[in-house]
């Protein structure tokens, strides 16, 4: 006797919990899927050539446009990060070994003791703000070295993603094909979704890379103006920094800032600082939501709202899904909207 509302019943039950268990066993590459994913379709126009090069060899084509992601994004923020390992570590053998940490003891704790007036906390002694100094900075050290003690992981983080990103490239469109195929919906509605979706993960992340450059050559422009050693390094920092959200170029900024006021530059710091607030941090705030505006045709404030509170809930990759979920949420309202159009015209 069959039953074929048990049977699916018990299909779609069967499906919730094979679905979840394979979300649980793909959950520590989702970051490296994510970022594949968004990768193939910003760098889709380098595919597109790789193919054109090696005259339609798919795999070629995906392997040749793989290689120069690899070349373009992961070689130089590998090399950048191995520069920043080597300015911390010789910053730290300096202060130690040179007595560099006993004068800017020294001057953070006259720092103190001119801000003692405003606070009931007693101010500690310059041997105790080394100390801590040291302390401190032996710490940020040790941490540092535990990242890049962690390589491994990250090696697989990378090879994960070049792999997945090599096969967004090859079968990609076999992968749209399938998904169209399982949706209910009609096949226009669909290739809309995906379009939309294409457009929207262009303007965002075109958007944010935009963002980064402008605010990485500003913070450069500021560190050299005002006297901070290695402005370009820190510039490129700055850059990189800006795309992690609620870090920000406040992560070479600040220290730059404290930098400045400890060795004297009282009037430098607060240029640097006001710098920092104006031309730096108002970019992302207003120059952002205009440019991914400009793709996704929302609001801007309504884009700034999903890419924080997409942050809040989604966490690092947040910037990106918030607006992806919002350009999904506008889709279907106007798929919504055209499918009612058509039942009220029969």
């Amino acid at each position: 006797m069959n039953h074929p509302k048990t049977e699916l019943y018990f299909l779609l039950a069967l499906l919730a919990g094979v679905f979840t268990l394979a979300f649980l066993i793909f959950k520590p590459f989702i970051y490296a899927l994510v970022l594949a994913a968004v990768f193939a379709v910003v760098f889709a126009p380098v595919h597109r050539k790789a193919l054109a090069v090696v005259r339609g060899g798919a795999a070629p084509a995906a392997l040749l446009a793989a290689l120069a992601v690899f070349v373009v994004v992961v070689v130089p923020l590998s090399l950048l990060g191995v520069q920043i390992l080597q300015e911390a570590t010789q910053l730290y053998s300096s202060l130690i070994a040179g007595g560099g940490a006993n004068e800017l003891s020294r001057n953070v704790s006259g720092i103190l003791q001119s801000l003692a007036g405003l606070s009931p906390v007693p101010v500690e002694s310059p041997a105790e703000v080394g100390r801590y100094l040291q302390e401190g900075l032996g710490w940020l050290l040790q941490h540092l070295g535990s990242i890049f003690a962690s390589f491994a992981g990250v090696l697989m983080s990378v090879f994960i993603f070049l792999i997945a990103l090599y096969y967004f490239f090859k079968d990609g469109e076999k992968l749209k094909s399938a998904a169209i195929a399982l949706s209910p919906l009609q096949d226009k509605y669909d290739e809309t979704i995906v379009v939309k979706l294409a457009i929207a993960v262009n303007s965002v992340v075109r958007g944010s890379l935009a963002v980064a450059l402008v605010q990485g050559i500003l913070t450069t422009v500021g560190l050299a103006i005002f006297g901070v050693p290695n402005p370009a390094l820190w510039g490129s920092v700055a850059a990189v920094a800006a795309l992690i959200p609620g870090v920000g170029t406040a992560l070479v900024l600040l220290p730059a800032i404290l930098y400045l006021y400890v060795n004297g530059a009282a009037l430098s710091s607060l240029g640097l600082l006001l710098w920092g607030v104006t031309a730096v941090g108002l970019v992302d705030n207003f120059l952002g939501p205009k440019l991914a505006e400009r793709g996704m045709r929302i609001h801007p404030f309504l884009i700034l709202l999903s890419i924080l509170g997409g942050i809040g809930f989604f966490g690092p990759l947040g910037f990106l899904l918030g607006p992806l979920v919002l350009s999904l949420l506008f889709v279907l309202l106007e798929i919504y909207a055209a499918i009612n159009k058509e039942h009220k015209a029969r």
